[in-house]
């Protein structure tokens, strides 16, 4: 007789390995399976009636009528639309810029200080988020209308002689959304400065590169992930406040958020809405898709 038992012992091995990989599966399905359970719930299904609202036509007297049509889509290309949502785009990147340009040296500071005081910079980046944003869009209103607190001290003090229009125009919604959207930019930026190695620097020091260089082609380099992210928190944001524009915009403040909350509530003309809500939809997801090629090429560094 043939002795079968490396036979049998392999085979239980294989059964045991099998066991093992489906218990392993069964684990990982029980954890996703709630993040399933809410992507599909509440992102995935939404969006589909949104798109399919999208298609249909407005009735009479609002609401909807189910006959398909492509006009709502068509109404995007009439030239009024056409420039709100430029306006919006070009808002958005003028936003995203300016919290860079204030968020990089904040962030390197916080970054570089001590441990004590950096945790205090960074309780105070956040600490206006534990105030509502409508109740903080309101404190903007009153230091910046006609009558609020910077014109009458202006005027109190003589340096002007009527008040200065800060309000109810595109300044006033840009500085709304920067103060807004300030945090998602130096958050990202400081993570990514703090893991900054500082021996490259002092080696970009040693080979004669002098501060001013040793930033542009070592720090800058090394912290464009963090740019890039602070980017896109605050660029896709900003395109989706309405009540910003609203509070601080008034009739110039029309942006594509603004025309979306419109058609629903106002206009009742939901699949418009709908449409216009897709296109933006597919902007924020092109900004992603730029996104994550951009983070996923390697990076270079050069140092002279």
């Amino acid at each position: 007789m043939k002795d079968n038992s490396g036979v049998l012992t392999t085979v239980l091995v294989e059964d045991s390995g099998k066991s093992e990989v489906n218990s392993k599966k069964r684990e990982l399905c029980a954890l996703i399976s709630p993040v399933v359970f809410w992507m599909v719930v509440f992102v995935a299904i939404p969006l589909l009636l949104v798109v399919g609202v999208s298609f249909l036509q407005r009735g009479i007297y609002g609401g909807i009528e189910y006959q398909v049509t492509i006009n709502n889509y068509i109404r995007m290309f009439n030239p009024m639309y056409f420039r709100i949502i430029w306006n919006s785009v070009v808002l958005s990147f003028f936003t995203t810029i300016i919290c860079l340009i204030l968020g990089y040296p904040f962030a390197y500071f916080t970054a570089r200080a001590p441990q004590k005081i950096r945790g205090m910079l960074l309780m105070l980046t956040i600490l206006p988020y534990w105030t509502n944003s409508l109740v903080r869009t309101y404190a903007w209103i009153i230091l910046l209308r006609t009558e609020g607190v910077i014109n009458t001290i202006l005027l109190n003090i003589g340096v002007i002689t009527a008040p200065i229009p800060m309000l109810y125009n595109e300044s006033a919604v840009l500085i709304g959304l920067v103060y807004v959207l300030f945090p998602f930019m130096v958050l990202p930026l400081y993570t990514s400065i703090e893991k900054l190695d500082r021996s490259l620097l002092e080696a970009a020091s040693d080979l004669g590169a002098t501060p001013l260089k040793a930033f542009f082609k070592v720090t800058l380099p090394l912290t464009k992930s963090g740019i890039l992210a602070g980017a896109v928190m605050v660029f896709i944001p900003s395109l989706g406040y309405f009540f910003i524009p609203d509070l601080m915009g008034g009739s110039k403040g029309l942006l594509i958020s603004n025309l979306i909350k419109n058609q629903f509530l106002t206009a009742r003309d939901w699949p418009f809405g709908s449409a216009i809500s897709i296109i933006l939809i597919a902007i924020t997801l092109i900004i992603i898709f730029l996104y994550f090629r951009n983070a996923g090429s390697k990076e270079k560094l050069e140092v002279f």
